[in-house]
């Protein structure tokens, strides 16, 4: 009879009633043993490097960091670790963040409990709970780190300056003289950037810049 192999896992949550039931819930299960558990990053980067876990179940945020920097830091020290980011926040940079520090998986603090034990099993035999669809973002945003549309990429600088000032409704005059350009140049310039974002009238390009030129959050 082949012996079953325990998987060591390792919690760091800032709030104490939330490890001492992850610990009752994990160790109700002869395949999975709590090992250690912390409040801090300090601490678990410390608990850590001395008790070599398995697995790491990492609180994304916390008083004094993140768990997503511990991540980071024990796969650089140790490649083999595995480790599951736990929160409460459901948003595309958390996420991108924790890919990019080498989580396994990214699971909300909702999570059912028999689910949040599937997924340590999933991590510890070699699987990944990582949303093919997001891991997808993530590659696109290494690739464009500026997070611009394929729109915008196509333009030239000088078109995405003329681009915006279409979408402030200068003519072509105005934006000629704005920019220290012949009317008819501004003319070819507009008809160029109609064609690479796919519109016919000015007014659909006044638009398109409004929102392709908005601010983007982070940057």
């Amino acid at each position: 009879m082949t012996e079953t192999r325990t998987i060591r896992v390792y919690l760091l949550d800032d709030h104490e009633v939330v490890r001492q039931g992850l610990t009752t819930l994990l160790d109700s299960h002869d395949d999975i043993a709590v090992v250690g558990q912390g409040g801090t990053t300090a601490q678990a980067r410390e608990d850590i490097d001395r008790l070599r876990p398995d697995v790491c179940v990492l609180d994304a945020r916390l008083p004094d960091g993140s768990g997503i920097e511990v991540c980071r830091e024990v796969r650089a020290a140790y490649p083999d670790m595995l480790a599951l980011i736990l929160t409460s926040y459901d948003d595309d940079e958390a996420l991108f963040s924790a890919i990019m520090a080498g989580a396994k998986g990214y699971v909300l603090k909702d999570i059912r409990g028999n689910d949040l034990v599937e997924a340590i099993r999933t991590v510890s035999g070699g699987g990944s709970l990582l949303d093919p669809l997001m891991t997808a973002k993530v590659m696109e945003k290494m690739r464009n780190p500026d997070g611009e549309s394929p729109q915008m990429q196509a333009l030239t600088p000088q078109e995405k300056r003329l681009l915006a000032l279409i979408g402030e409704g200068l003519t072509n005059r105005e934006i000629a003289g704005r920019m220290f350009l012949a009317e008819k140049t501004v003319k070819n310039y507009v008809s160029s950037i109609l064609a690479k974002l796919g519109v016919q009238r000015r007014t659909q390009a006044a638009l398109m810049a409004k929102e392709l030129l908005r601010p983007r959050r982070g940057n």
